[in-house]
């Protein structure tokens, strides 16, 4: 009997300079894909070489994560950028990605917005066609890895794309089926064993569970854990031992 595959994606390469975020060695022995940042909110060509080159070594697929040009705020803050210049600030964010990934020898597969871009691209159909008319622009064969439930993955399916929905096993969310933000409470779930049985029980269900305990039907190919929590790698641990046991093989969408 043919195992039910899915993948688990963290973001990682965000650490800049001296600066250290995360621990992308121990997260890499846990997920099948890697979203490397590419030096607009975090990371460097020193850290995306580094980073490449590990989840190469690790067969573990990468991609691109562009996100705002904001390192003091980590790219999770809003700036009121114009359509065209998130257009343009993706793209060039995507080749940074394809030039150093090539370089290592392992290219990029896909393409994850991050932080404020990632949520706006998720609430507003202009900014979801900015960073898919970029993917689409730069190599339309690269995956869009998008939100469940958001503009992006609508469009980005609209424009002819490959997109895979994900959804976070270390977020809550709302009944409109978007993530409780960062600032209101219990948005990040840090108990490993509690993201890890809402990760199971919404692959099982094929539904993004709410706050309130709405079922929001989707499909969901890839689930994120975001690596720059001290509980990361052990809420990736627990999610993978949990969708394991009950019998679903962890695998990159590429495969």
């Amino acid at each position: 009997m043919t195992r039910r595959r899915i993948d688990i994606n963290s973001d990682m390469g965000e650490s800049f300079g001296a600066w250290q975020m995360g621990d992308d060695a121990a997260m890499l022995r846990i997920v099948s894909s890697a979203n490397v940042a590419c030096g607009f909110h975090a990371g460097d060509p020193d850290i995306m070489a580094q980073t490449f080159a590990m989840a190469r070594d690790r067969n573990v697929a990468v991609g691109a994560h562009p996100g705002f040009q904001d390192l003091m705020g980590f790219g999770r803050r809003h700036i009121p950028y114009s359509v065209g210049e998130i257009e343009r600030m993706v793209a060039y964010q995507i080749g940074a990605a394809q030039a150093v990934s090539q370089y290592v020898g392992h290219p990029i597969t896909h393409v994850k917005a991050h932080g404020a871009l990632g949520r706006l691209a998720q609430q507003d159909k202009s900014v979801a066609r900015a960073i898919t008319n970029a993917i689409k622009a730069v190599d339309p064969s690269l995956i869009c890895l998008a939100a469940a439930l958001g503009h992006e993955q609508r469009i980005a399916e609209e424009t002819g794309l490959t997109v895979i929905p994900e959804i976070a096993a270390d977020r809550s969310y709302l009944d409109s089926g978007e993530m409780v933000p960062r600032g209101q409470k219990d948005a990040v779930i840090r108990d490993p064993d509690v993201a890890a049985w809402r990760a199971v029980e919404m692959v099982s269900e094929g539904a993004v569970v709410t706050v309130t305990g709405k079922r929001i039907p989707t499909h969901i190919g890839s689930i994120c854990v975001h690596g720059d929590m001290p509980e990361a790698t052990a809420i990736a641990q627990a999610v993978r031992n949990g969708l394991e046991k009950q019998g679903y093989a962890i695998a990159n969408f590429i495969h």
